[in-house]
């Protein structure tokens, strides 16, 4: 089957958009494609917050509206249906920043507790979201990482993340949702790793509860795959993997040289490109264990994924294989895929404005830094304008 031109229909990809928003949108990714713009923009959004300046209802009518679906979880509610009658469900996720204190890490378990037991018989949200960092300091994952050993207040506080860790999966378990686990620095990642291994352990058993992450820019992930791979068959439970291409190359690249160790990323986006379409089609070879979200903004990765599972004469829909994309990011394929009913989610970022302006500046550093991202988006919405006008 030849899906080759599937992403380009502009009618559904932007039928949730009204003309005003399809020019923000449009205004948007023009002022993104601007390195200098960004980084002034950054600046001046950043000094004026500081300075409480009153920028809260300009940033929310432009980019945070853009890019996320609202202050609280009600209030994301409206784009969640919207969607949802469009096909594309939501994974509804808190973008604050936490900060390293074991009060702050309960109030995050909390919030993720809260949006699990929020997404109870809603078919619109069948995933919840967290990062690790959010239930521990990064430098007890880093120790464990480098196999250092712990004082007795770090002792204490990772028993404190496994704790929480166990809340949030049984939490999933009992109300039959799903939990995607980000990724983060690889030098904190194993010790996450073997933390989610043990969580799949218990509760993957009848269902895919607990997905783990792997950042396919790590030329490393595929043999960890089959490593995992081989433990679940041999004792019997089930893998649950987002593919992502990864968040961290130039922090990773400048620790590897600070600490002249061998870069963990992969040498350039084409070997990162191999190697997710690798890991990908590893997973899909073996469904029987391993459910699988991809996660990509990439139009070749998504129609290779689909001319696989046509390959394979699998339904669009079949619940193991779902696709994911950033809300905001993507229309084209998130809704495309979507319309021809594959199992499609979006990133649905929240929070009070001021507290996820962090997650909005790397989101417009991240489209300025990937070559044709967001020429692409440009060049889609110029087309759905010119399409209206007709």
């Amino acid at each position: 089957m030849n899906f080759n031109s599937v992403f380009d229909n502009t009618e559904t990809a932007f039928a949730l958009k009204s003309d005003s928003e399809l020019e923000r949108a449009y205004f948007l990714f023009k002022m993104i494609s601007s390195e200098p713009l960004v980084k002034l923009g950054t600046l001046a959004t950043k000094f004026a917050l500081k300075v409480n300046m009153p920028v809260e209802g300009l940033i929310r009518s432009t980019v945070f509206d853009h890019f996320c679906g609202g202050t609280t979880e009600e209030d994301c509610m409206p784009v969640v249906e919207n969607m949802y009658n469009n096909g594309v469900c939501s994974v509804l996720d808190y973008s604050v920043e936490g900060k390293a204190l074991e009060m702050s890490f309960d109030i995050a378990l909390d919030k993720v507790v809260n949006l699990i037991q929020f997404a109870v018989g809603k078919e619109s949200m069948p995933f919840s979201v967290f990062k690790p960092t959010g239930f521990g300091r990064f430098e007890v994952y880093r120790k464990i990482t480098a196999k250092e050993s712990l004082s007795e207040i770090e002792r204490v506080e990772w028993d404190n993340i496994c704790r929480r860790f166990d809340q949030v999966c049984q939490k999933a378990q009992e109300c039959g949702v799903s939990l995607l686990i980000d990724a983060e620095e690889s030098w904190m990642q194993d010790a996450a790793d073997d933390l989610v291994l043990e969580m799949m352990r218990k509760y993957n058993k009848e269902r895919v509860v607990v997905f783990n992450t792997l950042q396919c820019y790590r030329w490393d992930r595929l043999d960890y795959l089959k490593k995992i791979h081989e433990i679940a068959v041999k004792e019997n439970f089930l893998l649950g993997f987002k593919i992502v291409r990864g968040a961290y190359m130039e922090k990773e690249a400048k620790r590897a040289e600070q600490k002249g160790y061998k870069n963990p990323i992969c040498k350039d986006k084409a070997t990162t490109d191999a190697n997710f379409d690798e890991i990908m089609t590893y997973i899909f070879e073996h469904l029987n264990y391993i459910s699988l979200f991809v996660g990509t903004h990439n139009e070749k990765s998504s129609y290779l994924a689909m001319e696989i599972m046509a390959t394979k004469g699998m339904d669009n829909n079949d619940d193991r294989v779902w696709f994911g994309q950033l809300y905001g990011m993507s229309d084209h394929i998130s809704f495309n895929l979507a319309k021809l009913g594959y199992n499609v989610a979006k990133y649905l970022p929240f929070g009070p404005v001021k507290d996820v302006m962090p997650y909005l500046i790397r989101r417009a550093e991240e489209n300025t830094s990937v070559a044709g991202q967001t020429s692409r988006e440009l060049s889609l919405l110029k087309k759905e304008k010119e399409r209206r006008k007709l």
